[in-house]
């Protein structure tokens, strides 16, 4: 029998994004907690992005806060996923906090994440 690992799941749960499946990349996120295979930071980016393609703001910003309780380091991937989700979402204070938190992460925030929040202002 061949077990998936990391790298398997993560694959999986990136096509279920580009493929816009949100719920079977959050799905198989999931999954992957019922294994004994550990979530990388590309699994939670991969989910973040997931939700944030489709609108999904309160559950990519919940899948955010949840990294680094789960002892995962958000990266800039991750941050601009859940910026961008916010921003979607209208939630123009939710995207400026977690701009503003970048620098406490030790994050650089790129032109994605900058336009992202200037877009989040024009519409709040």
């Amino acid at each position: 029998k061949v077990c998936p690992d990391v790298i398997t799941w993560n694959a999986a749960i990136i096509a279920c994004d580009k493929g816009d499946q949100w719920q079977q990349a959050l799905g198989l996120f999931v999954e992957m907690h019922l294994t004994e295979v550990q979530p990388s930071v590309v699994s939670w980016s991969a989910s973040v992005s997931a939700c944030e393609r489709k609108g999904q703001w309160q559950q990519a910003l919940s899948l955010f806060r949840e990294m680094p309780l789960r002892k995962v380091c958000p990266n800039v991937i991750s941050c601009s996923a859940a910026v961008s989700a916010c921003e979607k979402g209208g939630q123009w204070q939710q995207a400026l906090c977690l701009f503003n938190e970048m620098p406490v992460r030790r994050l650089c925030p790129d032109v994605i994440i900058y336009s992202a929040a200037v877009s989040a202002c024009e519409k709040g």
